[in-house]
């Protein structure tokens, strides 16, 4: 068994690049840029014509150097997926005792009538992030990964029933399909 972990090289496709901008990892695509800012002092971040370098700066025998690498592989992973592809979360508006209104303004889900209420919840959809609704479905969709699944989750929070049986009133908002990557169109 080897004293330090190999470095890992996650591929990247035509059309996609990567730089290192001061603590920032950048990747770029027909979809956008995506930043993500990585732990100095403990891995070494190599972008290269076709594919990013992962090692680590500091040799280490131990599981959670090994996951560190693993982790970065997939958030790496993800950025470039993200930019030739896109992520999508899909939601579902569940409302059985009051016909609920739901409106994208600005960066922002306005949900009108949600349980009879007077005022109406408004749930924050972060930059980057697209949402529309459809019938009964909230679509969302953006590069990052973790920015769609942030805005589903405050979209799924801002409809979170307190003082109610829950077995009974199952309004809301909910996720149905969490973050993946979009469908290429034509296949």
């Amino acid at each position: 068994m080897s004293s330090e972990p190999a470095g890992i090289q996650v591929p990247l496709p035509a059309g996609v690049t990567a730089r290192l901008d001061r603590d920032e990892l950048v990747v770029h695509g027909p979809h956008g840029e995506i930043r993500r800012p990585v732990p100095v002092g403990v891995l070494r971040v190599q972008p290269a014509s076709g594919a990013v370098g992962l090692s680590l700066a500091v040799p280490s025998q131990r599981k959670r150097a090994r996951a560190l690498l693993n982790t970065w592989e997939r958030h790496v992973g993800n950025m470039v997926a993200g930019v030739t592809h896109g992520f999508e979360a899909r939601m579902k508006v569940v409302a059985a005792h009051f016909p609920m209104k739901v409106a994208v303004k600005d960066h922002s889900l306005v949900i009108e009538n949600f349980l009879g209420e007077k005022y109406p919840r408004t749930a924050s959809i972060l930059t980057g992030v697209e949402a529309k609704v459809d019938g009964e479905f909230v679509v969302l969709t953006g590069p990052d990964i973790e920015r769609v699944g942030q805005s589903a989750a405050n979209i799924e929070r801002t409809t979170k029933i307190r003082d109610y049986d829950p077995r009974v009133f199952q309004d809301g908002i909910y996720i149905i399909e969490k973050a993946r990557p979009r469908a290429t169109e034509g296949a």
